[in-house]
C-alpha cells in the first residue's frame, strides 16, 4: 500500500466522529431510562396488579382497558435496549479508533474480549482506555486528574452494573414491572457524564498530538543567536533619499548624426577635374 493510502487511511480512522456518536448514544440511553423510569413509577406497580388479576392475558374489555399502556411500556423497553446496544457499539467503534490512532496495527481483537469474556470485562476495559491515555504522551501533571475521572467513570458503571443484576430481579419480584427507579437512573446520568467526559479527553489530546504531527506546522527557522555580550546589528534600511553615485549615472544617449546629402554635382565635377589636369 502505497504511503499516500496509509495517510488517507489514518485521516478516516479518526476518532472524531466515533466520539460524538458515542455522545449521542450515550445521551438517548439516559433520556430512554429516564422515559421508562417515570412510567415506572407513574403506573408501573398498577399495571402490574392489573395484568397478574386478568392471568397475565386480558380478553375483551380488559384487553382495551390495559391495552395502551402495555404498548407504552413495550415501546420504553425496547428504546431502552436499542439504545443502550447503540451507546455500546458506538464505545467499542471509538475505542477501536482511538487506538489505532495511536498504533495504526493495533488489533480489535483485545477490545473484544476485554468486554466480552466474564471476570475480564470487570477491569480490562478501564486498562485499555488508560493505555489509550499514555500512548497520546499528555504533557506532565494530568496524570491525576486523568485517573480520577477514569476511576469516577468505572465505579458509577459497575454500581450501574450491580443495580440492574442484583437488585432489579428482587425488586420486580415485589409487584413492579422491571423495577427500576431513581437509583438507577442517577447511576446511569453519572456513568455516562464521566463516560462521556473521558472519551472528549483521549479525542482532545489525540486531536492536539495530530495537529502537532501535520505538515506546515512546525516553527519558521530562527537566527542564529549573537555571541554572549555582542549586540546584535540593527537591520539595514533603504532611505529613499539615498543618492546614486556619478560615475553610476546614466550618460545621455548618442545623437545620431543625418546622413550628407547626395550631390550629382560632386560626381560630375570629379572626372572633369581629372581631365583637365
Amino acid at each position: 500500500m502505497a504511503r499516500g493510502e496509509n495517510n488517507v487511511r489514518y485521516t478516516q480512522a479518526s476518532p472524531a466522529r466515533a466520539a460524538t456518536a458515542v455522545y449521542v448514544t450515550l445521551t438517548a440511553q439516559v433520556l430512554s431510562l429516564g422515559a421508562l423510569v417515570i412510567f415506572e413509577q407513574s403506573m408501573g406497580r398498577e399495571l402490574a396488579a392489573r395484568l397478574a388479576a386478568f392471568g397475565g392475558r386480558p380478553v375483551g374489555a380488559d384487553a382495551e382497558a390495559v391495552v395502551g399502556a402495555v404498548t407504552t411500556f413495550a415501546v420504553l423497553m425496547m428504546t431502552v435496549a436499542g439504545t443502550s446496544i447503540a451507546a455500546a457499539a458506538a464505545y467499542v467503534t471509538w475505542l477501536v479508533r482511538a487506538r489505532q490512532a495511536n498504533d495504526r496495527s493495533a488489533a480489535t481483537g483485545p477490545v473484544a474480549a476485554a468486554w466480552l469474556v466474564p471476570g475480564l470485562n470487570l477491569f480490562a476495559p478501564a486498562v485499555l482506555v488508560d493505555e489509550v491515555w499514555r500512548g497520546t504522551r499528555p504533557p506532565a501533571g494530568r496524570r491525576g486528574r486523568w485517573l480520577a475521572l477514569l476511576t469516577g467513570w468505572w465505579l458509577s458503571w459497575l454500581a450501574m452494573l450491580a443495580l440492574v443484576t442484583i437488585r432489579l430481579p428482587l425488586d420486580s419480584s415485589a409487584g413492579g414491572l422491571t423495577g427500576v427507579g431513581a437509583p438507577e437512573l442517577v447511576c446511569s446520568l453519572v456513568a455516562a457524564l464521566l463516560c462521556a467526559g473521558t472519551v472528549r479527553e483521549l479525542t482532545r489530546l489525540q486531536r492536539e498530538a495530530r495537529g502537532a504531527r501535520l505538515p506546515g506546522t512546525a516553527p519558521a527557522f530562527a537566527a542564529a543567536p549573537a555571541a554572549p555580550g555582542a549586540e546584535a546589528p540593527p537591520p539595514a534600511t533603504i532611505s529613499a533619499s539615498a543618492t546614486i553615485p556619478s560615475s553610476a549615472t546614466a550618460s545621455p544617449p548618442a545623437t545620431i548624426s543625418p546622413p550628407s546629402t547626395f550631390s550629382p554635382s560632386a560626381v560630375i565635377e570629379g572626372p572633369l577635374a581629372t581631365d583637365s589636369h
